[in-house]
Order: C-alpha cells, then sequence, then structure tokens
C-alpha cells in the first residue's frame, strides 16, 4: 500500500533515499519512504530517526514534506508480512515507496545492506545500499523521519481499533506489557503471526 502516488517522470541527476521503520514488532505494518530533498544541506537537526525525539521528529517530519521535491510513504501490512516474510515484505514497501513517488529518480540510496526490485516501467534505477545510511545522508535521514512519524500515527489508529493491546504506547513492539495483553487477548488480525512467540499464541 502507498500513501502517495502519482504517475512516475524520469528525471535524471535526482536523488532518493529510502529507509523502513517497524521491522521487528510484533504488530502492525512495516512502513517505508522515499524522499527527494530540494537541498540536502538545508534541513537542520537530520538524523536517524531512532535517535530524535517524537517531538523534534513530528517537526522535523512537516519541514520535510514542505521542503522536498518529492516524498512518499508505503507500506506491507502483517498478513504481507507473514504470507512473504519480514524481509521481501520490506523490499516490497520499498518498491512502493520508490512507484509512490512522483517522479522516478536516477539514483535511490537505501539505509542497509539490499536493494528492492528496482526495474520500474522498463527503467532500470540505480540502487547503493548504505549500511547505516539512516545516519549519514540527509535523505535517509529524512526517509526515516517520515516513516516514522507515519507508522507512529498508524499505530495509534489502529489502538482504537483493536483497544486492549497498547499499541499506542508500544507501536507493536514486543514489550513486557504487549505479551502479556496477547496472552490476555490472544493476537489480532494486526499481530504477525509468523514473528515468534506468536507462532505459538492462540488464534483470535
Amino acid at each position: 500500500m502507498t500513501a502517495r502516488r502519482k504517475p512516475v517522470m524520469r528525471r535524471h541527476g535526482l536523488v532518493a533515499g529510502i529507509d523502513e521503520v517497524g521491522r521487528g514488532p510484533l504488530a502492525g505494518p512495516v512502513v517505508t519512504a522515499a524522499v527527494i530533498l530540494a537541498n540536502p544541506g538545508g534541513l537542520e537537526g537530520l538524523d536517524d530517526s531512532k535517535k530524535l525525539t517524537e517531538k523534534k521528529r513530528n517537526r522535523l517530519a512537516g519541514e520535510i514534506r514542505q521542503h522536498s521535491l518529492a516524498w512518499a510513504i508505503a507500506w506491507a501490512d502483517a498478513a504481507e508480512i507473514d504470507c512473504l516474510n519480514i524481509l521481501q515484505a520490506t523490499m516490497l514497501a520499498m518498491r512502493r515507496a520508490i512507484l509512490g513517488l512522483p517522479v522516478l529518480p536516477a539514483l535511490v540510496r537505501i539505509d542497509g545492506n539490499r536493494l528492492p526490485n528496482l526495474c520500474v516501467s522498463g527503467h532500470h534505477v540505480r540502487g547503493e545500499a548504505v549500511v547505516g545510511g539512516d545516519g549519514k545522508i540527509a535523505a535517509i535521514s529524512a526517509a526515516s523521519i517520515i516513516a516514522k512519524v507515519a507508522r507512529d500515527a498508524m499505530m495509534r489508529r489502529m489502538d482504537k481499533q483493536f483497544p486492549g493491546y497498547g499499541f499506542a504506547q508500544h507501536k507493536g513492539y514486543g514489550t513486557a506489557e504487549h505479551l502479556r495483553n496477547i496472552d490476555r487477548l490472544g493476537p489480532c488480525q494486526q499481530h504477525r503471526r509468523s514473528f515468534s512467540p506468536l507462532r505459538m499464541g492462540t488464534d483470535g
């Protein structure tokens, strides 16, 4: 699924940063973002989203969306994660984010050590995998931030839809509270049944 999608046009020289959040939780989607910055040095405070406070992430996310040349957010849900496995679901979500951009970049830089399928509309986009890129490359940091803010908002909405699990607090991660709530309520449709300890959990 993609939050922003327009017809793809090819633009030479543009570089997109790609990152994901939510590979480790027991529930919810893995969310990715693609960002093409207008001026990579123009936004102060960009960093790996995990190193920023929630207040700073929210402020920067607004600035990124406002001042970027293009951005897109995409995700793969819990059912897709269970069907494909978390790695392949992440690659799918990254590809969806690239396809969601209004322009097709000449190069994508992706946090990590793997690249998704980069063949788009008959074109092969150059890709570069950068370990620790969310702390080194501004466009990847920007993608990390807007993906994190988007996923947190999704988990807060999910908390209202599936009360009792505490999704708004732990965002689906396997905290002691979350595990107690799963034991009490059983897993819901947003839980990743292929993840331990849910493989041994009860149906709910």
